[in-house]
């Protein structure tokens, strides 16, 4: 009896060795990890439950489209479930990492950027045409870097693309500031002289949808040409010395003198011009800008940005309108008449009826200013621009003799 008693205690001491060895361990009942119900599993089924639901995909999303980087984990899982008491509800350790982060990033990064489109313009005869400017995006590596890590740790399975506004250099806004009117000049003209209309505005077709450059110089007669026929001018009445002559391309200096009134007021620095011998009358003494082959008006850009001329000859009026970045000054050209010169005596002959050929005109001493107004209206700079002798005409006349004077005339003639 006693053999058979030592042998069952062998007996069960070996299936307890066997039990503990080759079954595997299981969690206590009623345990939860991480909200996961988890007793009863083995320790390695507790774990894998446990971290499928917390190993999930992390997906980084960007405007090129989602990023599912390479994640490595840790955790504590392995020493939870072989610790955790009857009942107990635990909190796993869980550590993510972005294997990689920065070069991947960089590449998510590089896929996602655009860039801005400045604002353009387009010039011409016709004026001003835009396009629209058009915000670029890019990413804000540092930002992303630090959101992405942020997420991991607090165990969060997303994050997105850090993006920055990317704002262009030139806006439509910009272009048209720049572009605003600073001045306008007409001068009028008889309409019924076709020619001389032909060759104003000939040359107003060569000057509109010109750009002056900063610091450039314009130059009428380089812009316009020579005055021929060839060049497309048409013969006009000229003062050449002094004498109403006609001459290829009469009228062309109406068209100089306007731009140079337009000048003036749009504060660019008139550096050449030249008077006529003789006054004009569509516009005041000094204003006027003589051009020829060996005379030129010239003025040069002192802003920051282009400007731009334009022209327009309509009806019996000429304009020209030049665009630029205003200063914020008003600028005016003033003439003075010094005095006036005498013409000589009129030339008088007879004739079969009274007839003018050249009516007599004074001549003038006058001088320009250039008077400058901030934007209050105060007066801040008064330049002396021209000192200008303008040549007075002598009269030319025929008068119809008297009757009486013809009768005597007659009989002179019938005297044998």
């Amino acid at each position: 009896m006693k053999k058979t008693g030592n042998l069952i205690c062998s007996l069960l001491l070996a299936g307890s060795i066997f039990f503990s060895c080759g079954w595997p361990g299981r969690v206590r009942a009623g345990v939860t990890i991480g909200g996961v119900e988890v007793g009863g599993m083995t320790y390695a089924e507790a774990e894998r439950a446990v971290r499928d639901v917390y190993e999930v995909p992390f997906v980084l999303h960007s405007p090129a489209g989602d990023f599912m980087p390479e994640i490595s984990y840790s955790d504590n899982l392995s020493v939870l479930v072989r610790r955790a008491e009857k009942g107990a509800s635990l909190m796993p350790q869980m550590r993510r990492e972005w294997i990689d982060a920065e070069q991947d990033l960089e590449n998510v990064c590089a896929k996602c950027v655009r860039e801005p489109v400045n604002a353009t313009l387009s010039f011409t005869a016709d004026g001003f045409s835009y396009t629209k400017e058009r915000a670029g995006v890019y990413c804000d590596y540092a930002a992303t870097l630090a959101a992405v890590r942020t997420a991991l740790r607090q165990g969060k399975n997303e994050a997105a693309l850090v993006t920055r506004t990317w704002h262009p250099d030139v806006t439509e806004q910009q272009l048209r500031d720049r572009t605003r009117l600073l001045a306008a000049f007409s001068t009028y003209f008889d309409a019924s002289k076709t020619a001389r209309v032909h060759n104003i505005s000939l040359a107003c077709a060569r000057i509109a949808g010109v750009r002056v450059e900063p610091g450039a110089e314009f130059s009428f007669n380089s812009v316009v040409g020579e005055r021929t026929k060839a060049n497309g001018f048409l013969d006009a009445a000229v003062i050449l010395n002094g004498e109403f002559v006609q001459g290829t391309g009469g009228g062309v200096c109406q068209a100089s003198t306007t731009l140079m009134g337009a000048a003036l007021r749009a504060g660019l620095s008139v550096t050449e011009s030249h008077p006529h011998s003789l006054s004009v009358g569509y516009v005041p003494p000094s204003q006027d800008a003589m051009v020829s082959r060996y005379s030129d008006l010239k003025f040069r850009n002192p802003y920051a940005f282009p400007v731009y001329l334009l022209a327009e000859v309509k009806a019996n009026r000429v304009t020209f309108q030049i665009y630029g970045a205003p200063d914020g000054r008003r600028y005016e050209p003033e003439s003075y008449v010094l005095s006036y010169i005498d013409p000589p005596p009129a030339e008088v002959t007879e004739g079969e009826e009274d007839r003018t050929v050249r009516a007599e005109k004074q001549g003038i001493r006058s001088e320009i200013y250039l008077i400058v107004y901030d934007a209050g209206g105060r007066i801040v700079r008064r330049r002396l621009l021209r000192r200008d002798t303008y040549a007075a005409v002598q009269g030319v006349y025929i008068v119809k003799r008297s009757q009486e004077e013809e009768k005597n005339a007659d009989e002179r003639l019938s005297d044998p």
